[in-house]
């Protein structure tokens, strides 16, 4: 292959990111684009998310609502979890997923651990107006050596 005077000095190169921390981050979706499920039995709205406040700003995170699928229970799940972006994003009757693109909202992000066949990666977990409080992460409940996990109480 050539290179027809690539010049590295003229272009950024990429930037390895680790996770972001898990908590809640101000973002917008910046697009979304229907695609199809692997086995090709449905599809799902995949939306991409941009954090605008704080020091992570300009991360990216990417969601994936299985509106289009066999299983009933993941299109529930996913058109629940667009229910709450609709009341995060002020638009409760969008006519295309780009109703959605641009309004500010909460994102709760999860940290997925790696695995033996891919690396810590972010998930999302929820939606949130940007005015409501939000529950802050805290780790130190069952973490705390003295404490005991409520599942574990009789």
């Amino acid at each position: 292959m050539q290179f027809n005077g690539f010049d590295a000095n003229q272009v950024d190169p990429n930037v390895v990111y680790e996770p972001l921390p898990a908590g809640w981050y101000k973002a917008v979706i910046t697009t979304s684009e229907e695609k199809p499920t692997k086995a090709q039995t449905g599809s799902y709205l995949q939306l991409s998310l941009e954090v605008i406040e704080g020091p992570m700003q300009g991360r990216k995170l990417t969601d994936r609502l299985n509106l289009n699928n066999p299983n009933a229970t993941a299109s529930e799940i996913a058109y629940r979890t667009l229910s709450a972006i609709c009341h995060a994003v002020g638009v409760m009757t969008p006519r295309s997923s780009q109703d959605l693109h641009d309004k500010p909202l909460m994102v709760k992000v999860k940290v997925k651990p790696a695995d033996g066949q891919y690396s810590a990666s972010n998930e999302v977990a929820g939606y949130e107006a940007p005015g409501k409080p939000v529950q802050q992460e805290t780790a130190t409940a069952t973490s705390s050596g003295g404490a005991t996990p409520p599942w574990k109480r009789k």
